[in-house]
């Protein structure tokens, strides 16, 4: 290894895998050898027949399902009203200096802080899921596009106001398409981090959700269901990560030009 030297798609591949291969053999190791109590830590055997009950006979796949919504629903909604105010303040300096106090100050507020609160406001259904997760997002994608904005190359921005571009061309025709990339890595980021808004919110006042099913588990002590909603987890979360960054390379091929 030579540091930046890149390696190829296979090999990335093969060092993935294998990764995944040493931990479970780490955990079969301490679970299976008797290193660590099977109160403690199921064992990767006990873990998938805890996953296959869970699925054909508790009906859990509708629990991941109304996670995923849940997750879609609150980022989509934090998208949809942080992208354009994130744009605003990268742009025109004087509402990034009325927004940004505001949006530094709140982007550090715990979510979870806010969890009583919508309860009372809100009840313990759906719309309090969501705004759990919408609190968690939008701060932080707001103040993220409003910086990527920001730092647009200020060349491109004089050469079209030299071709004549009106102020709304230059945010049509400059910065959108040289910040929109970095957008949407902004969004495929922020995603992630919208799966721990959202166990956190089906942890207290659920009665559905792969957080639900965490809690129930606790109370029985099943470790082998905790670690198999946890893993469930995972694996969706890194099955949309890929498919985020499969569209944004599709979307803005000009990125990887």
């Amino acid at each position: 290894m030579r540091p930046l030297d890149p390696v190829t798609s296979r090999q990335r591949v093969a060092y993935g895998l294998a990764f995944f291969v040493v931990f479970v053999a780490l955990w079969s190791w301490a679970t299976f050898g008797g290193h660590v109590s099977k109160v403690f830590l199921a064992n990767p055997l006990t873990m998938v027949l805890e996953g296959y009950d869970l699925l054909a006979k508790q009906g859990f796949a509708y629990d991941i399902g109304m996670t995923i919504w849940r997750v879609v629903g609150g980022f989509a909604l934090a998208a949809l009203i942080a992208v354009p105010l994130g744009v605003l303040m990268g742009a025109y300096k004087p509402v990034e200096a009325f927004l940004e106090p505001f949006v530094s100050f709140a982007r550090y507020l715990p979510a979870s802080a806010f969890i009583p609160l919508l309860i009372l406001w809100a009840g313990i259904g759906e719309l309090q899921k969501l705004l759990v997760i919408f609190i968690g997002s939008v701060f932080q994608i707001i103040l993220m596009i409003a910086v990527t904005v920001g730092t647009t190359r200020r060349d491109l921005v004089e050469a079209a106001y030299t071709l004549g571009a009106s102020d709304r061309g230059v945010i049509r025709r400059v910065l959108l398409p040289s910040s929109a990339p970095e957008i949407a890595e902004i969004l495929r980021l922020v995603l992630g981090w919208a799966w721990t808004y959202v166990i956190v919110a089906e942890l207290i006042g659920s009665s559905s959700g792969i957080g639900h099913m965490i809690t129930d588990s606790q109370a029985l002590l099943n470790t082998g269901q905790i670690i198999f909603g946890i893993i469930v987890i995972g694996l969706i979360g890194l099955l949309s990560d890929f498919m985020f960054k499969a569209f944004n390379a599709w979307l803005f091929p000009w990125r990887l030009a």
